[in-house]
């Protein structure tokens, strides 16, 4: 297996322990590690999820390993291993798409369950929580589940429900694989990728920075300190109304601030953050006051879904 090799993938465990792009080697360690109490599978999807789509093991210490992989709902098939390095090789090679990955295997048919009987929603509502659903996908830091959370709960009222969860998910997987098509059609690096850079590189330098921060500017202002490093000076962040409003097309909003609460040091990570973004491509709006918000406008935000 090629080591330090990170993979598109996000991988989740029995025991609650989530990993996002990690490397081959790192994968391998974790089908090595599991067999023991509450920890005995881990599920492994593409970065981007797609439903139906994984590969999972299963094992407990003294047994075989389970290997299962599905693509789509009539695309499900399994076979079972002794050797937890083999098991490794193969969803590697899954994750890779490498040709003759599941060449030499004994695999055999998975009954899954039958797909469930979703009643469908008046026209009303659902065109409702689509609006909703596409919006917060134009926006693109929610997973499926998240989606599917936000779609079950936005038009509950008091004890009236009126979107049921597989309903919910229903309607977040049509629109999720929607989004996805859309997206395979954008050419190169995008402004909210090119975003996500400038903020690594400032976070790095000493001021926190943070994407889709908090729910407002109160809760972001009062959350921020937390996020921050020994070292940080100053901040910058935008919080989900501005990333909402920068899906729309409306330009997003960055606020930032120094640690000292100075109107010197705020001023000054200002300038840092304009320039780093100046330097990106980026385009900013500031008349260089404390007291202004950074405003990136025009800005076409291309956000890539990653699940």
């Amino acid at each position: 297996m090629e080591i330090d090799e990170f993979l598109a993938i996000k991988v989740e465990t029995e025991n609650w322990q989530k990993h996002a792009r990690i490397s081959a080697e790192q994968l391998c360690g974790l089908v090595h590690r599991i067999g023991g109490d509450d920890d005995r599978y881990l599920v492994v999807q593409r970065i981007p999820d797609i439903p139906d789509v994984f590969v999972q093991v299963w094992h407990e210490h003294g047994g075989d390993y389970q290997l299962e992989y599905r693509e789509g709902r009539e695309h499900f098939f399994g076979t079972v291993l002794t050797d937890p390095g083999r098991v490794a090789d193969i969803m590697v090679g899954w994750v890779r798409r490498d040709d003759g990955w599941d060449a030499g295997i004994g695999w055999e048919a998975v009954e899954a369950d039958s797909p469930e009987e979703v009643p469908e929603l008046p026209a009303d509502i659902r065109e409702e929580v689509e609006e909703r659903v596409r919006g917060l996908l134009r926006c693109g830091y929610d997973d499926r589940a998240r989606l599917t959370e936000d779609a079950e709960d936005f038009l509950v009222d008091g004890d009236h429900r009126p979107v049921s969860k597989p309903q919910a998910r229903q309607i977040v997987d049509r629109l999720w694989l929607e989004r996805l098509a859309e997206q395979a059609t954008w050419e190169g690096v995008t402004e909210p990728e090119r975003l996500t850079e400038v903020f690594e590189a400032l976070d790095a330098a000493g001021i926190t920075a943070r994407e889709n921060f908090t729910c407002c500017r109160t809760c972001g202002t009062a959350e921020i300190a937390g996020e921050r490093r020994e070292d940080a000076r100053g901040f910058v962040y935008f919080h989900s109304q501005c990333t909402e409003s920068a899906a729309a097309g409306h330009g997003l909003t960055l606020l930032y601030g120094g640690f000292d609460g100075s109107a010197e040091t705020t001023a000054a990570v200002g300038r840092e953050v304009v320039a780093a973004l100046t330097a990106a491509g980026l385009p900013t709006e500031w008349d260089g006051s404390a007291d202004s918000a950074i405003t990136m406008t025009p800005l076409t935000w291309h956000k890539r879904l990653v699940g």
